[in-house]
């Protein structure tokens, strides 16, 4: 796929590992009382029975899954909303960044200041956004020209492999379907996931752009309110 960006997957995989649990939780949970609006029962909210299957990759205790889970019948919860701002990083990468927010007149300025003390920009709405298509993510734990032809006949649209495994493509109103089609055919679903990926990719191949770069990722996926970070860097 012309757009996959590994050094992409690569710093947001790092960033994960690296965040703080309880960080991690809020913005799990986040998604969560979001996906639950589509109903509550993951067996018939396929939204939802990815959030939470994220959240137990995570650790998440079920006590936490179940509290966002219950937040969309509460009265008194504060309304979550989500949002999706664009940016530009430096060497002119574009960036796509999700949030969930109860307050976007906190969350706005959050975002904008990440950004432009690291090194980027805010963008109109639209001008970054054309760069990417979202689609379904997952990641396989396998390797190998056969399980390639596995999960394209499971209907995903493309898939690549890396070192450590296979990054596959889909439509993203499939992504639940080929998910469950791969399960059932035997591999190993690491995560799976709606995400914004790039129609063309950014070069970045100077190292002071590329730690400039990383710098202001890591900035705004230290934020709360922010769920995913995408960029067409490569």
């Amino acid at each position: 796929m012309s757009g996959h960006s590994k050094w992409a997957t690569t710093h947001r995989q790092k960033a994960v590992v690296d965040a703080k649990r309880g960080a991690v939780f809020t913005k799990i949970g986040n998604m969560i009382a979001i996906a639950a609006r589509g109903g509550t029962d993951p067996a018939t909210n396929s939204s939802l029975a990815l959030a939470i299957e994220k959240a137990k990759a995570a650790n998440m205790p079920n006590a936490n899954i179940q509290r966002a889970i219950d937040r969309v019948n509460d009265k008194n919860a504060a309304a979550l909303e989500e949002a999706v701002y664009e940016g530009y990083g430096p060497g002119g990468v574009g960036i796509i960044i999700e949030v969930a927010t109860d307050n976007k007149n906190r969350t706005y300025p959050e975002v904008r200041t990440a950004l432009t003390k690291n090194g980027g920009t805010m963008a109109d709405a639209g001008s970054v956004m054309f760069q990417f298509t979202r689609k379904g993510v997952i990641r396989v734990a396998a390797t190998g020209e056969d399980a390639l032809l596995q999960i394209l006949d499971a209907g995903a649209e493309d898939a690549v492999e890396e070192d450590n495994g296979i990054t596959v493509y889909t439509n993203m109103k499939e992504l639940a379907k080929v998910r469950t089609a791969l399960v059932e055919d035997g591999l190993v679903v690491e995560d799976a996931e709606l995400q914004y990926v790039p129609n063309v990719t950014v070069p970045v191949d100077d190292e002071e752009k590329a730690r400039k770069l990383a710098k202001v990722l890591d900035a705004l996926e230290s934020l709360d309110d922010v769920t995913n970070v995408a960029t067409n860097a490569a």
